[in-house]
């Protein structure tokens, strides 16, 4: 099986981004019109501060936050894990299986170029983690 890069995965991606002052209703508004369980939050200059995903829209109303008064700052994830274009997909897999997390920025040099979501793994790259997450179940 080859080994898919993450740039392969991102080829053709223009990855949701929102400034963080941007209100967590309106950032929820652009994921659900793009159809993406997550929002990349950058400065100005693109550079990665946070992300903003589903979880953190269901903890912002289940704490009765009024999501038109929250800015997205207030609610993300401050600098999340990242991953680099050239790292293969099981990398991927293996960091958000071991943090417990379901999206992960691709970023090189400080610039943002995508994001991936375990949906976007083939069965082949899933089957070789589920595999080698027995084996060490058999080991420890």
């Amino acid at each position: 099986m080859p080994h898919r890069h993450m740039a392969e995965i991102i080829r053709h991606q223009i990855p949701l981004a929102v400034r963080p002052e941007t209100s967590v209703k309106e950032t929820c508004k652009r994921m659900y019109a793009r159809k993406v369980g997550a929002a990349l939050v950058t400065n100005e200059n693109g550079t990665l501060l946070g992300i903003f995903t589903g979880r953190d829209a269901v903890r912002v109303l289940s704490r009765g936050r009024d999501p038109d008064e929250t800015q997205v700052r207030q609610a993300m994830t401050k600098s999340p894990e990242t991953i680099a274009p050239r790292a293969h997909a099981i990398e991927a897999l293996r960091m958000m299986r071991d943090g417990g997390f379901r999206h992960l920025p691709v970023v090189e040099d400080g610039a943002v170029l995508g994001i991936v979501s375990r949906g976007d793994f083939r069965g082949l790259e899933q089957d070789r983690l589920d595999e080698e997450t027995g084996i060490w179940e058999r080991i420890g």
